[in-house]
């Protein structure tokens, strides 16, 4: 037999307190009627004959109504269904929140991997051209070769049709003559930019800058270039990385009921981050230099900006400066290195501290 328990207790004139195993309740009344509610949500109306031992009692669930019509019934199921459906449409959104946080983070890491493909200017430059000067090109042979292929059909010779036709073969021949022309003046601005960056005109090396633009996508990260140049075989790089303002502040995730739960970053995580973003770019911006241009070398000077304490001013300060060589940076396996570590490869400037991040430093100068 289970052991059970009820206590009752009187706080005021008509008002009862129930103690169970079951929980806690409450009831209010006089008697002959009494109305009870207990933890569970149950409401109780009972009701009687004083001293006639006859009562009536009802029983319903807190907030809940049992509707009598269908129209009443299905307004009740369809106000479930949306609080529902908005219930997953938050899930939706904060899952799309998490996934955003960990794939910008992922990016940050990964900015190094998305090195331009080279581009090989030798074999540029012995493109053979589209067609030979004072001959036909290939679209004026084939837009020729349809016109004088068409024989008008019976039909169109009746309504005429076959004029109008030709008429527009000859405007195609025209066009496709116009599209020779632009495809042969384009090869031969191509091997004309192919031979200067070979002979390493430096006003050639900014042209092909401009027109590929590689590093657009690290302007999402708020980062800006400076090129310069003195000798063709290497160039030097300032760039500023805004390290503190790429890595988020705070960590995202989903509880265990589909909420977002926001917490702080560790300190110590966040500049870890910092100085994988920074290392990370600095081998994209020498990937990318390399695969466009016949250099050597690359200069590579990351500046932020940071709070002079003695002059209470912001103030650009270099935080990495590194001479990347093309030959050992060909030898890395970019997707499995540790951007940080994998800077030991060559001669730099940097100085890191786990619990204060990037320390000033000097920049490196062509010896």
């Amino acid at each position: 037999m289970g052991l059970s328990f009820r206590k009752s207790f009187k706080i005021a004139p008509g008002v009862r307190v129930n103690v169970s195993k079951r929980g806690v309740g409450a009831s209010f009344g006089v008697r002959g009627l009494r109305y009870s509610v207990n933890s569970r949500g149950q409401r109780r109306v009972t009701t009687g004959i004083p001293g006639s031992g006859i009562s009536y009692t009802t029983t319903a669930s807190s907030g809940r109504k049992n509707y009598r019509s269908n129209a009443y019934k299905q307004h009740n199921e369809l106000k479930r269904q949306q609080r529902e459906a908005q219930k997953r449409q938050e899930i939706e959104y904060n899952q799309y929140q998490v996934e955003l946080f960990e794939n910008k983070l992922e990016m940050i890491k990964s900015i190094h991997k998305e090195c331009d493909t080279p581009v090989d200017w030798e074999e540029l430059r012995h493109t053979p051209p589209p067609f030979l000067p004072g001959h036909q090109g290939p679209h004026e042979i084939s837009a020729r070769k349809a016109a004088n292929d068409y024989k008008p059909g019976f039909f169109e010779k009746l309504f005429k049709q076959d004029v109008k036709i030709q008429a527009k073969l000859q405007a195609e021949i025209e066009v496709a003559k116009k599209k020779d022309q632009d495809e042969y003046e384009e090869w031969e601005y191509l091997v004309q930019i192919a031979s200067k960056v070979l002979e390493g005109d430096p006003d050639t090396y900014f042209h092909v800058l401009e027109e590929f633009a590689p590093l657009d996508d690290l302007a999402e990260f708020g980062s800006g270039f400076e090129f310069f140049m003195e000798d063709p075989s290497y160039l030097e790089v300032e760039f500023d990385v805004h390290s503190s303002s790429v890595v988020p502040d705070e960590i995202l995730s989903l509880t265990k009921t589909g909420k977002l739960s926001r917490k702080a970053m560790p300190k110590t995580k966040k500049l870890d981050i910092e100085q994988d973003y920074v290392c990370s770019c600095v081998l994209r911006i020498a990937g990318d230099l390399f695969a466009l241009l016949p250099i050597d070398y690359v200069y590579i000077h990351a500046n932020d900006e940071r709070l002079n304490t003695v002059t209470g001013h912001t103030e650009k300060e270099t935080i990495v400066s590194a001479k990347i060589d093309k030959e050992t940076f060909k030898s890395l396996n970019l997707d499995a290195i540790d951007c940080s570590d994998s800077l030991n490869n060559f001669e730099h400037n940097m100085k890191f501290l786990k619990t204060k991040g990037f320390q000033p430093v000097e920049k490196l100068v062509k010896s």
